[in-house]
């Protein structure tokens, strides 16, 4: 594997209260240069929650997308506050969008989305062992839990209302978790 390219400038382009915006002027080991442009993150990480009300059962919720201008059907998602690790932001999270809490969670993985430009990734927690607790969170509205059998993933691909590629891969790390993990 080639050396990792050096950087010889870094500059920021844009900024919003979500995401920074830089080129990065790259020098390959090879000689080559190239300019990158890079989608960074402000502040924190990211934290998706599976939702197990049982064995069988996951809770998806069902909330409006700004970048499909649509209502999708996801897992519960959220940013770690200053602070938090992201056990603590999961649970968080789903007593804010779901009204339960876990005694129980579980990290799986972390995922990126389109690494050649995002440095977004997001921690994968699979919640177990519910219990009902209402925080208020941060929600235009009230998001629309939709229980659904982890058994029936590939139904989900056949909506047009689910088309989070995290959502799915979350999914289906829990599913086989799920089969696999020993009392």
């Amino acid at each position: 594997m080639p050396d990792k390219p050096k950087i010889l400038n870094r500059q920021v382009v844009a900024q919003s209260k979500l995401f920074t915006i830089e080129t990065l002027d790259l020098q390959f080991s090879n000689g080559e240069k190239r300019i990158y442009e890079k989608i960074g993150r402000t502040s924190g990480g990211a934290v998706l929650i599976i939702p197990m009300l049982d064995d069988k059962t996951v809770l998806l919720i069902r909330e409006y997308a700004g970048g499909t201008e649509r209502y999708e059907l996801a897992l519960p998602k959220g940013r770690t506050e200053p602070g938090e690790d992201s056990l603590e932001a999961a649970n968080r999270e789903l007593m804010e969008e779901i009204g339960y809490g876990s005694a129980k969670l579980n990290h799986l993985t972390s995922l990126t989305i389109a690494p050649g430009y995002l440095e977004h990734s997001t921690d994968i927690i699979l919640a177990r062992d519910l219990y009902e607790e209402k925080r208020e969170g941060d929600e235009p509205e009230e998001l629309e839990v939709i229980p659904w059998p982890i058994d029936q993933i590939n139904e989900l691909l056949q909506r047009d209302d689910f088309s989070e590629a995290r959502s799915l891969a979350a999914l289906f790390l829990a599913k086989d978790f799920l089969q696999n993990d020993q009392p």
